[in-house]
């Protein structure tokens, strides 16, 4: 095969940039060792920003996006794989300034490959994606700083998003007790469905408060907004409580006192899956295949074909997505 589909974002001008679908040669693609078949994407909010032209992300043009990828070995210069193995490539620069996975093929340098572990299958790999990494190196971080005990309050916000909603399942799997924050309502019933105890609507920590503390609610949680979300969620856990951030969906800012680190011993935990070791990934990846899915995949994502991607991406760009897309190549 010659040629392949793939998602290309062009710039047109001046802060105007269309996304579609084309078809490439193959040459086009980077003279990296490993030449894989994508077999299923994802889509994240960074494909998004992406498919915008957003200068933190991406600054060349045209460009394939896409942080995800599941598929089969075609080739590999390396000698590391063979033929037909099947591999999981996320974070490092892949989609963002080098052709990602929202393509039919993708060549990548062979150390941002990992093997995809026997008794995960590529699809339920792609169902927990980046946003599956970033959960179980998030609830990994959280739990060696507090050791999780039955029952523990464990607060997701964004909970409706791609990683909200698979920490929302890795968590009560865990048997803590959770409450999903969303500004989707509607999104409630899934979420109960996915584990949570509880579900509260976004306003309950975006509205700013000007007490240093508030009452104390949370052992540990997971915080995708940023911004006020983020201060109240600080200010409302309990003495000695862990709260891990990993999103800026509502806003990157960060404006709050000490008060919550030094009168109740507060942890804030950062959270970047992206740049971690590919021995880390691959536990994590191993560890993610340790929490079978089970009937739940259809909770997490919904299934797209490649021609759908760019309207998905403008709708996740709009805050209208809800769980995680699957891009079947």
């Amino acid at each position: 095969m010659k040629d392949y589909k793939a998602v290309r974002v062009e710039q047109l001008g001046s802060g105007d940039f269309r996304c579609t679908v084309k078809t490439l040669p193959l040459s086009s693609l980077p003279d990296n060792d490993v030449l894989v078949r994508v077999v299923f994407s994802a889509l994240n909010y960074k494909d998004a920003l992406s498919a915008s032209g957003h200068p933190g992300v991406s600054r060349h043009f045209p460009h394939t996006p896409g942080i995800d990828a599941a598929g089969e070995v075609v080739e590999d210069r390396s000698g590391r794989f063979a033929r037909g193995d099947p591999v999981l490539i996320s974070g490092y620069d892949f989609g963002m300034g080098s052709p990602g996975g929202l393509a039919q093929y993708c060549r990548v340098p062979a150390e941002w490959v990992c093997p995809c572990p026997g008794s995960l299958s590529l699809f339920d790999a792609m169902v927990y994606g980046t946003a599956g990494v970033t959960a179980a190196l998030a609830l990994q971080k959280i739990e060696r700083v507090r050791e999780f005990r039955a029952q523990d309050s464990f607060v997701v916000t964004g909970a409706s998003g791609g990683v909200g909603s698979v920490v929302v399942l890795l968590a009560a799997s865990k048997g803590l007790k959770v409450t999903a924050i969303s500004a989707k309502e509607s999104q409630f019933e899934r979420l109960k469905a996915l584990g949570a105890s509880d579900c509260l609507p976004a306003h309950t920590l975006s509205e700013a408060s000007a007490k240093p503390l508030l009452g104390e609610r949370w052992c540990c949680g997971l915080d995708t907004l940023g911004g006020e979300t983020l201060v109240n969620l600080l200010k409302s856990t309990v003495r000695e409580g862990v709260i891990a951030s990993c999103g800026l969906a509502a806003s990157p800012a960060l404006n709050t006192s000490v008060y919550p680190f030094i009168l109740r011993g507060v942890s804030l935990l950062g959270i970047d899956s992206a740049e971690q070791s590919l021995s880390l990934k691959q536990s994590l990846w191993t560890f993610l295949a340790n929490c079978p899915l089970n009937d739940k995949s259809s909770l997490l994502a919904h299934t797209i074909e490649l021609n759908e991607v760019p309207a998905a991406l403008d709708q996740m760009l709009a805050g209208n997505g809800s769980g995680r897309a699957l891009v079947k190549l």
